[in-house]
């Protein structure tokens, strides 16, 4: 732990010219440094899935390894909070490529012959990369609050955010390099292991060194000014208190479990990553059953999905910082409103796939801004050296009760139980739920930021 302590301020650079020109070469260093550190956990993160073929053919049942990987997602909603209130205790630098190292290390190990072919050690790996995983997006928060000053954070953070996208989607290129690499070096008992687990495991361990040497943890402990004096940029209710590493103690009962808007917040972060998985997952089903989709035309409208996240991202980033000036609430109104829309259109249209297709890409278009957005939104809810557990609350929300137990529990059980027609209602309503629970926090002012 003193490892990973904060590093102290040292003395001012003192120089105007050289202050300014220290703080946009690092501003842009830390972006880099967390973009990539945030971005390789992707690498090592649900690769298990993509090993589930192969262990099907080895005689695995689908439903067993379904609840293997289920520990992979109970694990980081439960990291992302408990581990977020370590990571704003500690050093950004140390915290975040250390958690990349042991991501690297459990997914490396989940692939060996003793983590392969065992449910429970299969379980007990996937629950450690879950739960090391869920230690990349605090120390990234941390960071991002601590050099972006709250007018510019929406567009920033969305810019940020797609660290994801970028992420998982080289899993498969890295994937494919390492089972052409795997077999050049005469490895083919191992080809599918080393191209799944190691060869990513490899990655990752690389973009955890170059992470270490780009990041810094906050402008003081390099000798500049907070970003709230360098941009003139204070929020409501600022102070040099803000500033100061807090107690455990403060930032779990002070200024997180005890603030009301940040529940609200979180509970309309479980609906959001509901109505995003809920939809995500269980389209590939639904297009088939329904809709009467070839397993190339699910494969394109997936990649279409994909790809209309990054321009709704940077979208609602944009909006809510140069349209509504930081109004967190009303731009997730704005977007959800189209999401509810779009799920309508995807469950009753009658007007061939096409039409399908679209209602599906414009849900991933509009739902991301909000999954984006709900997380800067918890970010400004909480001091700045509560920025993590802050955010922590609103993924363990999402990603336990979201998409653990809405997305595939309760989806699942009411498909089975009364057909499609049950979880588009239940889609719908969620998209009432988060629109009521956003406007509530609408005239709630944020204690610090």
């Amino acid at each position: 732990m003193n490892l990973l302590q904060p590093p102290a301020p040292i003395t001012p650079l003192g120089d105007k010219a050289q202050t300014d020109r220290t703080y946009k070469r690092l501003r842009l260093q830390v972006f880099v440094g967390v973009f990539a550190g945030y971005a390789a956990y992707y690498l090592v993160r649900k690769n298990f899935t993509l090993a589930m073929p192969y262990l099907i053919e080895a005689g695995f049942t689908k439903d067993e390894l379904g609840w293997v990987f289920a520990f992979n997602g109970i694990a980081y909603g439960l990291s992302k909070f408990l581990m977020g209130g370590v990571s704003d205790r500690s050093n950004a630098r140390y915290f975040l490529p250390l958690g990349l190292t042991l991501s690297a290390l459990a997914t490396a190990l989940a692939g060996t012959q003793a983590g392969m072919y065992n449910l429970a050690v299969m379980a007990v790996f996937q629950f450690l990369a879950g739960w090391f995983g869920g230690m990349g997006w605090p120390p990234c928060g941390r960071v991002m609050t601590h050099w972006f000053s709250v007018r510019e954070r929406g567009t920033k953070m969305a810019v940020w955010n797609l660290a994801h996208n970028v992420g998982g989607s080289l899993l498969g290129q890295v994937i494919k390099w390492g089972v052409t690499l795997s077999a050049s070096l005469a490895l083919s008992s191992l080809a599918w292991r080393f191209g799944v687990f190691y060869f990513p495991a490899l990655i990752a361990l690389l973009i955890a060194l170059i992470a270490f040497l780009l990041i810094r943890d906050n402008p003081q402990s390099q000798g500049l000014p907070s970003i709230e004096e360098y941009r003139n940029d204070y929020p409501e209710n600022y102070s040099e208190e803000s500033e100061k590493t807090l107690s455990t103690k403060d930032i779990f009962f002070k200024y997180v479990l005890n603030n009301r808007t940040l529940w609200l917040v979180a509970t309309a972060n479980a609906f959001v990553y509901f109505i995003r998985y809920g939809v995500q997952d269980w389209a590939p089903t639904y297009f088939t059953e329904v809709k009467g989709f070839t397993q190339a035309e699910i494969s394109n409208a997936y990649s279409f999905y994909e790809l209309a996240a990054i321009p709704g991202t940077l979208l609602c980033g944009w909006v809510s910082d140069r349209l509504f000036h930081g109004r967190r609430s009303i731009t997730t109104i704005l977007f959800m409103l189209p999401v509810l829309l779009s799920i309508l259109v995807y469950w009753l249209n009658p007007y061939g796939k096409m039409v399908d297709i679209v209602a599906f890409v414009a849900i991933g278009f509009f739902i991301y801004g909000p999954v984006m957005l709900i997380g800067v939104h918890a970010l400004d809810l909480a001091p700045k050296n509560a920025a993590g557990t802050s955010a922590g609350l609103t993924g363990f929300f999402g990603y336990f009760i979201g998409t653990s137990l809405l997305a595939n529990i309760v989806m699942g059980r009411v498909i089975q139980s009364v057909g499609w027609a049950g979880s588009f209602r239940l889609l719908l309503a969620s998209c009432v739920i988060t629109v009521i629970l956003m406007a509530l926090t609408e005239r709630r002012s944020p204690a610090i930021s």
